[in-house]
């Protein structure tokens, strides 16, 4: 007998076995995925129940949203108005501030005067420190 025979039996041979092999291997994976595709067909079924009550959640949410930015845009509008309205009472404010303030100050200065006339009068003094107008009999 040849030896080549017994090599070429043996390599034919050995990928019989590897071909053998790798059927139980594909068999089993192939069983394995379709236990995987079952749970994932149930977790389908239990997902299409749920479906109906979440789209009308979401529905529903979708809605309270809309009237949250109508009112947010309502809300605006109004802190714009608002705004205006601030930034015009502090010009108000500005001017009358710049118109009283002189004035004020001219009422203060009125009363210093009258004050020092008073005082003049009441002490008879001229309103010039010295020894006569503290001591009239020196």
């Amino acid at each position: 007998m040849d030896p080549a025979y017994l090599l070429d039996g043996g390599i034919g041979i050995g990928v019989l076995l590897i071909g053998i092999a790798f059927l139980v291997l594909f068999a089993r994976i192939g069983r394995t995925l379709d236990r995987v595709d079952t749970a994932l067909d149930h977790g389908m079924v239990q997902l299409e129940k749920f479906s109906g009550p979440i789209g009308e959640t979401l529905d529903h949410v979708g809605g309270v949203l809309g009237t949250v930015d109508t009112s947010l845009a309502k809300l605006t509008t109004v802190v714009d108005a608002l705004e205006h309205i601030a930034q015009s009472v502090a010009k108000t404010t500005t001017a009358a501030q710049g118109a009283v303030t002189p004035s004020l100050l001219n009422a203060a200065h009125l009363v210093t005067t009258l004050t020092e006339g008073l005082r003049r009068i009441v002490t008879g003094s001229n309103g010039r420190s010295g020894a006569s107008a503290k001591d009239p009999q020196a």
